[in-house]
């Protein structure tokens, strides 16, 4: 009474191909969670970063055009074509720099 048809055998190919499809997928896997891992460890902590002073005062008329960040500095550039340096701590300006042309 049971009429069911027996499963017929893969071809050959189609093993194959479904093998591949399976190893692909497995890889891809993979290769995701270390790509998340990485990114995990990789990470900078809370800790790690600099401080910045509460508000820097640049002299009147002074526009800022660009801000870098150093260990103990904060460098800004304007465009009248100066840098100027303050203290990352105490936000008091170190030292200003004129650019030449």
């Amino acid at each position: 009474m049971d009429d069911k048809p027996e499963p017929e055998a893969l071809p050959p190919d189609l093993k194959l191909l479904r093998m591949l499809v399976t190893l692909l997928m497995v890889t891809m896997i993979g290769g995701f969670l270390v790509i998340v891992a990485l990114f995990v460890i990789r990470m900078p902590g809370q800790e790690e970063t600099l401080p910045l002073p509460s508000a820097l005062t640049l002299p009147e008329g002074v526009e800022a055009e660009a801000v870098t960040r150093g260990r103990d500095w904060v460098a800004i550039v304007t465009r009248d074509d100066r840098i100027l340096i303050y203290d990352a701590t105490s936000g008091a300006l170190r030292q200003t720099v004129e650019i030449r042309r």
